[in-house]
């Protein structure tokens, strides 16, 4: 199986990355504007696996031309898995927050999303499309001040999954997001300064990695919370 994690270089994408590496047979897609990240990944599925199937790109999903993404895939064969995991956090309350801070923040958290997906459709068979939502972008749920922006381009990205879940369900394509808690990773103490998430970001991205392999057996269309604490 062919894998992609987007924002591969920490947190909850370096470590889904990681435990998808585990299967020797699987090949692992990780990109990321941090290239010292990626190589870190690299490093460490091999040391800790004794394989190597993991490649990198480091590049802005901002910026990067989609169609390179597919090409660098394509030798591989179909994208059976992929993880809309990078994401930006500007933290401003409503009434400090400028036009750039919300384009900068749907442009990452949820533009890039759309371009990625309308470009890699073409090598898409029987995948399974995972998003990684926040409870903040959860219907219901706790808000917090200055994460507004952040919160409503989440929200977005949730309504996109259940959405596109039905629009591409015929040709076998099964779409989900996943929206965590609080999970020890840098951008929760960016928005949370000295809180300590009951969730480290090794354990969701082994649950993320298990939901990717699995859950589209069961799940089409869902936000799924997974949550502890909120945060």
């Amino acid at each position: 199986m062919n894998y992609l994690v987007t924002g591969a270089s920490q947190g909850i994408g370096f470590a889904t990355a990681l435990a998808l590496a585990s299967q020797p047979n699987d090949q692992i897609f990780a990109l990321s504007r941090n290239s010292k990240g990626l190589a870190l990944l690299v490093d460490t599925a091999r040391d800790q696996y004794g394989h190597a199937n993991v490649e990198v790109m480091a590049a802005d999903l901002g910026n990067v031309d989609v169609a390179d993404i597919a090409e660098w895939i394509k030798p591989f064969g179909y994208l059976h898995g992929l993880v809309n995991n990078a994401g930006l956090l500007l933290k401003a309350s409503f009434l400090d927050s400028t036009a750039a801070t919300w384009q900068q923040t749907f442009d990452v958290n949820f533009f890039a999303v759309v371009r990625l997906l309308q470009g890699l459709y073409p090598i898409m068979k029987s995948t399974h499309i995972l998003n990684i939502g926040s409870m903040g972008g959860y219907q219901g749920s706790s808000k917090f001040p200055g994460l507004i922006a952040y919160s409503a381009s989440k929200a977005a990205l949730a309504n996109l999954t259940e959405c596109l879940a039905e629009e591409w369900k015929s040709n076998n394509i099964r779409c989900n997001c996943l929206a965590p808690g609080a999970v020890q990773t840098e951008m929760l103490a960016t928005a949370f300064p000295g809180f300590e998430a009951p969730v480290s970001s090794e354990k969701m991205g082994e649950m993320v990695a298990w939901f990717l392999r699995e859950g589209h057996h069961f799940f089409n269309g869902k936000v799924l919370p997974v949550s502890v604490s909120t945060p």
